[in-house]
């Protein structure tokens, strides 16, 4: 499972022209799940995303999380985040899971992160064509592989 975590100001994820997703001070997670997933990986990486650091504190240092400033976050299915790009120009994105194993643990990830934050986390539509935006604070983004945990 891989996750881009961007701490935003403010986000929203528009679908056929109607916003179905809008937060001001949080984060906004892209989600990209591969087959070999588990719940293991989901509670490890919910816990991490919840308490990453990365918000300011009175002095400006980076040492409170969105947990502790109480933010907000919407969370957005992304199988392009398993690109291929070894060959050719065309990535492949073998790796991704088909939409009867990602679906389950897309949606278990949302329950996990809400049980982690302890409210309603925010989404997009599984594989629906959205549109995504953003205004990056800082910019904060760190990217999270749960198959690579450093």
């Amino acid at each position: 499972m891989k996750a881009v975590i961007q701490r935003v100001t403010q986000a929203s994820v528009t679908i056929e022209g109607e916003i179905v997703a809008n937060i001001q001070k949080g984060l906004l997670v892209l989600i990209g799940i591969e087959e070999a997933d588990t719940q293991e990986d989901i509670v490890w990486l919910t816990s991490k995303i919840a308490n990453l650091r990365i918000f300011g504190d009175e002095n400006d240092v980076m040492n409170l999380s969105l947990k502790d400033i109480k933010g907000d976050m919407i969370v957005v299915s992304q199988f392009t985040l398993h690109a291929s790009t070894k060959k050719g120009n065309r990535p492949s994105y073998i790796r991704a899971a088909k939409p009867d194993i990602a679906i389950p643990l897309y949606e278990s990830f949302i329950k996990q992160m809400e049980l982690e934050l302890e409210k309603q986390v925010q989404q997009g539509k599984f594989g629906a064509d959205m549109k995504v935006s953003l205004l990056n604070d800082g910019p904060v983004t760190i990217i999270i592989d749960t198959k690579n945990k450093e």
